[in-house]
């Protein structure tokens, strides 16, 4: 596969399962490398990258799971900021950035609510505010709707393609072709571990 992804897009990664939808993931995250090629993320070259380089490539970027990936003891606040005490960013600043991402992603009022008091929806929103807090330049949401329902599913899209309007890169991966169809942004289609389709006019065929 051969793809550009230029800063500030919005970009749907879409494929039947076994495409190669989860390597491609995995390729840019790092947690795979690759057999032959260049993979270039952020300005840091993938290919040959050395062990202590990767958790800079990761603070470029926030990651949004499936299954939310909370810590069950910790409220919401504490999820979030904990990915900002990771990187060692002092107190105050921790304070002030997750208020500001839990507004954002309409969760101010649910800061000391546990993982197990929210719903699907609501999880998935701590997941959002969490990938955000570090303010990543490339956010990757891998099947963020696959728990939630469909409403919740828009909701979160919405939330994502206000964040991307905000400047951030977003690169989804869907299986639920309704929403992409719905959303109109570039898509790119795989079968095979082979690019298919790069649709960069949006919609789906």
């Amino acid at each position: 596969m051969n793809i550009k992804i230029h800063p500030g897009e919005f970009v749907f990664v879409v494929g039947a399962s076994g495409a190669g939808k989860s390597t491609f993931m995995k390729l840019i995250i790092h947690e795979e490398k690759p057999n032959a090629g260049e993979i270039i993320v952020n300005g840091y070259r993938l290919s040959h990258m050395k062990r202590r380089q990767v958790p800079l490539l990761r603070r470029t970027m926030g990651i949004v799971f499936q299954d939310f990936r909370l810590i069950p003891n910790m409220d919401v606040f504490e999820n979030v900021a904990f990915a900002m005490h990771v990187v060692g960013a002092n107190n105050r600043e921790i304070r002030k950035r997750v208020s500001y991402v839990l507004n954002l992603v309409g969760l101010g009022g649910k800061a000391r609510s546990r993982p197990s008091e929210l719903s699907g929806g609501e999880q998935q929103r701590v997941g959002l505010a969490r990938a955000l807090v570090n303010r990543p330049s490339l956010l990757i949401a891998d099947e963020p709707t696959g728990n939630v329902d469909p409403n919740m599913s828009y909701e979160i899209v919405e939330l994502l393609t206000e964040i991307n309007r905000r400047g951030t890169t977003i690169l989804m991966v869907t299986h639920e072709h309704q929403l992409v169809r719905d959303f109109n942004r570039r898509v790119i289609m795989l079968e095979n571990g082979t690019v298919v389709a790069d649709n960069e006019d949006g919609g789906l065929q």
